[in-house]
């Protein structure tokens, strides 16, 4: 399967439908993204290691997590568990305005806790996506408690599933009306904060993740 095939299946089997995510997912390569050793299967619709007992997520699950967080140009989005950089250069593909210059629109923070990564993520940005590089801010830092430094967050996305359910901390960074889509066990969860104290939650099961890591 090379790059257009993945694309054309999750757009024909309708796990991608927003033209902003498909536009993302078409600029930025999964490829530029996975160890040398994995590259071949690059472009197949499936989790690959990236080292460290962490894998870069299947593109189905990053579709459709994508459609549930529905991140829009401007948003200050939170990406928990950045891993390999991926979802992260997507985001801010995705929430860049391309009318404006770089900087100024749209933000990105991707915290991981494994330093390795974050600077093998650091080092692709800048090197392939260095329109992004000023917009993505990797940190290294375990995220159980969210990054409440740069709260409110429009968006809160995590790679890796939680054993019992979504931290309080992180409902508590939401912006009004902000969202979070993170797997807790096998099913993806998705939280809208509405109100200051009031947050709508759906489950969508049928998946399966790396376990977060709590330390």
């Amino acid at each position: 399967m090379n790059r257009a095939d993945l694309l054309n299946e999750l757009i024909g089997e309708g796990y991608l439908t927003t033209p902003e995510i498909i536009d993302a997912f078409r600029e930025i390569d999964r490829a530029d993204f996975v160890p040398e050793s994995e590259r071949a299967l690059a472009y197949e619709n499936i989790a690959l290691p990236i080292g460290y007992g962490s894998t870069i997520s299947q593109p189905l699950t990053v579709a459709f997590m994508f459609e549930k967080l529905a991140p829009k140009t401007g948003d200050k989005v939170l990406d928990i568990g950045s891993g390999s950089g991926w979802t992260s250069a997507l985001l801010a593909e995705v929430t860049r305005d391309k009318r404006q210059a770089t900087e100024g629109n749209g933000q990105v923070i991707g915290i991981e806790i494994i330093s390795e990564l974050v600077e093998r993520a650091e080092k692709v940005v800048a090197e392939k996506y260095s329109h992004l590089a000023k917009r993505i801010r990797f940190i290294t830092a375990n995220a159980e408690r969210g990054f409440a430094d740069e709260a409110p967050f429009d968006g809160i996305i995590a790679a890796a599933a939680l054993s019992d359910e979504i931290p309080a901390a992180w409902k508590e960074q939401l912006a009004i009306s902000g969202r979070i889509v993170a797997p807790v066990g096998n099913a993806i969860h998705l939280v809208v904060r509405e109100a200051e104290n009031t947050y709508k939650e759906e489950v969508f099961p049928g998946f399966v993740f790396v376990p977060f890591q709590y330390t």
